[in-house]
């Protein structure tokens, strides 16, 4: 784990997220005292649940039904 100070986190951060993308932490310091640590992001999946919304949502028997003039408009229909 490396500690650099604020000036040289701000002054060279591209080379410290080079660091963290190596697996690497990298604390930051004010006057010596650790106030932040950089590491990898780790994005959260959210576990998908079939069927989390049955019973909560009602397709009408004729939802995809267009008027004909809308049909016509769009060369579905002659």
């Amino acid at each position: 784990m490396k500690q650099v100070n604020i000036h040289e986190a701000k002054t060279h951060l591209s080379a410290l997220l080079q660091l963290v993308e190596q697996g690497k932490e990298v604390i930051i310091a004010r006057k010596g005292k650790p106030i932040a640590k950089l590491t990898e992001f780790k994005e959260k999946k959210k576990k998908r649940t079939l069927g989390r919304m049955k019973g909560q949502i009602k397709i009408a028997d004729d939802f995809d039904v267009l008027p004909d003039d809308i049909a016509r408009a769009f060369g579905m229909i002659d």
